[in-house]
């Protein structure tokens, strides 16, 4: 008897596991209902834990991220010899790029003039120019870099993925030369994303004390005196995410926008948290080919590609209503042609994000083309983080939403994986863990799970 029951027990306990997204979500709950308690009642050892507890599963997350984004993009750059249309489609995936900015960035604007949201705002003592600030002549000379090991170090993701761009291209123009060295990114690559997604497992604890901390340390306080730019904010990335992506999945990429926001959640909701698009990268690629049906040569290059450069939230929404808010709020008058420039800082200058948490780098480089007082960004650095969750929400998802229109145009899109039901993300064997049952191996179509 207990030769057979310890099979069935083993799947008895696998049937009624708590699926990750639900984990997700239940960690949510609870830093909610912990932050409100800890700041309510002035509970500081409660804050404490809370706030360290954010903080170290953030450095765990930031620790790999210099290695994750190299070798992902080599990796991706060298994939694209096996796509016989590599040249059209990244010609299409950046174009999409550039086209869902400039439709954020004109809803951003549109929202800005409308709303009016720095009318009655009142400057304050603490209104001071930002240490880190942007240039067009700092964006350009800051990507290469002076110093291999300073751009590891200090963790500037713009110069690491300049340099993974050359080693990707030069290695892909060697062919079997670079091999040895391919096959050892590869590897890289795989040793990286299995670390990385240990880290990830924790995702419901670091939720739970992120959003616990961000409760506990801001309440609704800070939003009061910018209530308007604050509801902008949300509701422009709230537009972007909930009309013109469903919009364009539904009528270009002809698939359910439905389907996508239930398979695509998990890493939507853990970029809301963790605030850091490259951060959700192994969980949104995992998305994108398992669960989406994006081809994985493709995948292996749009994601990490887009989590580095694909900012509709940190670069088109939040600067074009951030430079409208400083403008009324130093009374300064924008034409046509400072609109203009906006939207052109915004599709051009979105790399300077880098996919690290925080736009101010981006939103000090449209006011300063623009003329506008860097001073203006103080005011708004005490609700930044609040902010950014939204934002790194709206990165993350548009950086899942193009690549299934790309695949669709080019017939490379798994209706069957697409339309299927979400494969479970508990599963480790696409970051090397051990693999599901053969009953449970993937199924209609789903393609293997293998590392990404």
């Amino acid at each position: 008897m207990s030769a057979t029951a310890a099979p069935n027990d083993s799947k008895q306990r696998k049937r009624f596991k708590i699926p990750f997204a639900w984990q997700l979500l239940i960690g949510l709950a609870l830093g909610l209902v912990l932050g409100y308690v800890a700041r309510q009642w002035s509970v500081a050892w409660l804050g404490t834990t809370l706030e360290t507890i954010g903080t170290l599963f953030v450095q765990l997350l930031f620790l790999i991220v210099p290695f994750l984004v190299f070798t992902a993009i080599v990796a991706s750059i060298a994939n694209l010899r096996n796509l016989a249309n590599a040249g059209r489609l990244v010609a299409k995936t950046l174009g999409w790029f550039a086209l869902t900015s400039a439709i954020a960035v004109a809803i951003g604007l549109a929202i800005g003039l409308t709303t009016n949201p720095g009318e009655g705002v009142t400057l304050t003592s603490s209104a001071a120019a930002p240490e880190t600030t942007g240039s067009w002549t700092d964006f350009l000379t800051g990507i290469i870099p002076t110093n291999v090991v300073d751009a590891f170090v200090n963790v500037n993701v713009l110069q690491i993925v300049f340099l993974a761009i050359i080693v990707g291209a030069a290695a892909a123009k060697l062919g079997d030369k670079a091999e040895p060295f391919l096959k050892f990114n590869e590897s890289a690559l795989a040793l990286i994303q299995k670390a990385l997604w240990w880290v990830i497992r924790l995702a419901p604890i670091g939720t739970a004390a992120l959003i616990g901390n961000s409760v506990f340390a801001y309440g609704w306080d800070l939003l009061e005196p910018l209530a308007v730019f604050s509801i902008d904010i949300y509701l422009g990335a709230l537009i972007v995410m909930l009309v013109v992506y469903p919009v364009l999945l539904r009528l270009v990429a002809k698939v359910s926008p439905v389907q996508f926001f239930r398979k695509a959640w998990p890493a939507i909701q853990f970029a809301f948290v963790s605030r850091s698009s490259v951060g959700t990268l192994p969980l949104a690629q995992r998305i994108v080919t398992e669960r989406l049906g994006v081809a994985r040569d493709y995948a292996s290059f749009a994601s990490p590609f887009g989590a580095t450069t694909k900012m509709d939230g940190c670069a088109a929404i939040y600067p074009a209503i951030a430079a409208i808010f400083v403008a009324q709020v130093y009374d300064v008058p924008l034409g046509i042609q400072d609109y203009l420039l906006i939207a052109f800082v915004s599709v051009i200058g979105s790399a300077a994000t880098a996919g690290l948490t925080g736009a101010t780098v981006m939103l000090t480089l449209t006011l300063s083309t623009l003329g506008l007082p860097l001073e203006g960004v103080g005011l708004l650095l005490a609700i930044d983080p609040i902010m950014d969750m939204i934002r790194t929400a709206t990165n993350v998802t548009g950086q899942m939403v193009v690549p299934v229109i790309v695949a669709k145009s080019e017939k490379i899109l798994d209706r069957e994986v697409y339309d299927a039901a979400p494969v479970p993300l508990d599963a480790e064997s696409a970051f090397g863990g051990d693999a599901e049952e053969p009953e449970e191996a993937p199924r209609r179509g789903e393609p293997a799970l293998q590392p990404a």
